[in-house]
């Protein structure tokens, strides 16, 4: 199945980019999600407009995400969790307790699909996340991780 990505699909290509995948995985993954379009002979005029918005945005986007960066560089980012009786966590740490904690703190909104964890968080303490704010642009971002009482 040829189609056209309208969003940037890690291991497969960034929007505007013409890729061959199997029926299934196009019909059942990419096309439902809305991170492709079914290719045609018309279509190859919006390959052009999706690859001009792309690169507009990434110029754009680049001055405005090193800003974000450093602004989550410097923030104190605390996450809250229930601590049981014997002093372990119940569950982990997720990318949307993340997500939350980073935009109660700064105000700033990122996509939960650009944070890298290395392994999961289940203790209280602090924590380095790296976020993939561009494709040039990685922010380390401290966490601390304590206790809601």
């Amino acid at each position: 199945m040829k189609l056209i990505l309208t969003r940037e699909v890690s291991g497969l290509g960034s929007a505007g980019d013409v890729v061959t995948v199997k029926d299934g995985y196009g019909r059942n993954f990419l096309l439902p999600r809305g991170n492709a379009i079914v290719w045609t002979k018309g279509g190859e005029g919006q390959i052009e407009g999706i690859k001009r918005a792309r690169s507009a945005r990434e110029i754009r986007d680049l001055d405005h995400a090193k800003e974000i960066k450093n602004k989550l560089e410097s923030a104190n980012i605390v996450v809250k969790v229930k601590i049981g009786a014997t002093g372990s966590m119940f569950g982990s740490v997720t990318d949307k307790d993340l997500v939350a904690a980073i935009k109660s703190s700064t105000g700033e909104t990122v996509d939960r699909h650009s944070i890298k964890l290395t392994k999961h968080i289940k203790k209280v303490g602090k924590y380095t996340i790296r976020i993939a704010l561009e494709s040039q642009v990685v922010a380390n971002v401290p966490v601390s991780v304590v206790s809601d009482k």
